[in-house]
């Protein structure tokens, strides 16, 4: 089957995704796995290409194109290419349209251009020790002090929480509102008083990509840092939502289909009984099954993109493309790895990061729990009588 979800732009700006991978990435991924950060001038390159910022204005420095298929590019590629230290899909799919669609005129001037050059890297802080997908638990607060928003908490398991230099933060602005109501959005910045990350969590997977606690210590915020309306956060997130959980159902189907290419490639020159392992029925019949999940579920995806770029995306499709993608790249990944057989246990063998970097995706974005009390919702099942 032929995807036809791409035009002749999209093909040429995979091309050039490809070529600043190979030559600019993949020679120093294992480094930066072993360091647990990517150095902020890869960030700088990706930005002079255009990577950053293509759907951003163009008068800030952006490519001016709203168009979710070069996203897609970008994530499919860095999934094949192995090259999960870049937090580009964070930055891009989850921060930006924050900005791009709440922030005001005089912050898209101050922030967009950095945004865009990769001079100025992003994060978004919601996760908190006792609060990950429930957001009613949010304890962060910030209270008003004349033109400023005085800030206290911590947040966990931040993607790109150690080279951020703008986090949004969601808090608690109004302690009287009640469960998920009373939420805002706080742009902090690097160098703010008060404002202090933690180690660079040591995690199972994703070793290049920095991930950090951070903490608020009456931190002074500028009341012109707040991105949209005051109180009215969880709005904001439940309408981004959807392309943050697209992003991952876009990561998890490009780690089926890298899984797929590695094993097909394997059992053809692996031999067991003096024959090719793909020559024994249970793996045709294992690779058959994989084969037809990935295309049925390729196909589903590419239409949420299609509807996402309409503004037609609903909640309900974006957490049902979340929950299946990541739920079939966890089974593929583990049924490839034992098509592997003890190679498929062993670092140095692609199947095995794949593996280890794919296990995050059915919890990041919402676990897949939370997805299904969203999509069960939807169904309508209450006694109506």
């Amino acid at each position: 089957m032929q995807r036809d979800l791409f035009e002749a732009d999209h093909d040429a700006f995979r091309e050039m995704v490809r070529r600043f991978l190979a030559d600019e990435v993949l020679p120093r991924h294992e480094r930066w796995e072993s360091d647990g950060i990517v150095p902020r001038e890869i960030w700088a390159a990706a930005g002079e290409l255009g990577m950053l910022g293509f759907d951003m204005p163009e008068e800030h420095g952006g490519g001016g194109q709203p168009d979710f298929r070069f996203n897609t590019v970008v994530n499919e590629e860095i999934v094949r290419a192995g090259a999960t230290g870049l937090g580009f899909g964070l930055h891009t799919d989850v921060v930006g349209p924050y900005l791009r669609d709440l922030a005001d005129d005089e912050q898209k001037r101050r922030w967009l251009p950095g945004f865009c050059s990769g001079e100025l890297i992003t994060a978004v802080a919601m996760s908190e020790p006792g609060a990950g997908s429930d957001l009613q638990g949010i304890r962060t607060y910030a209270r008003r002090d004349g033109s400023d928003y005085v800030l206290n908490g911590s947040k966990i398991f931040i993607t790109n929480g150690i080279n951020a230099d703008l986090v949004l933060v969601v808090v608690k602005t109004d302690p009287e509102a009640p469960g998920s109501k009373g939420l805002s959005l706080l742009a902090v910045e690097r160098g703010m008083a008060g404002f202090s990350r933690g180690r660079n969590l040591d995690k199972i997977g994703l070793k290049a990509q920095d991930t950090a606690e951070l903490f608020f210590e009456d931190v002074r915020v500028p009341a012109e840092n707040l991105v949209g309306e005051e109180n009215r956060g969880f709005y904001h997130l439940m309408a981004m939502l959807p392309q943050e959980r697209l992003s991952v159902a876009v990561g998890s189907i490009a780690t089926v289909s890298a899984a797929l290419d590695l094993t097909k490639e394997y059992v053809r020159g692996r031999k067991a009984f003096g024959r090719s392992v793909g020559s024994f029925q249970n793996t045709r019949f294992e690779l058959a099954e994989m084969e037809t999940e990935y295309w049925v579920t390729q196909v589903f995806t590419d239409r949420c993109i299609r509807d996402l770029n309409a503004g037609g995306l609903s909640a309900t499709d974006a957490a049902m493309a979340k929950l299946w993608t990541s739920e079939l790249a966890r089974k593929v990944a583990d049924r490839c790895l034992q098509l592997h057989g003890g190679y498929g246990y062993m670092s140095e063998y692609p199947i095995s990061k794949l593996f280890l970097d794919g296990r995050v995706q059915a919890i990041y974005a919402g676990t897949n729990e939370i997805m299904k009390e969203i999509i069960g919702r939807s169904l309508r099942l209450e006694d109506t009588q």
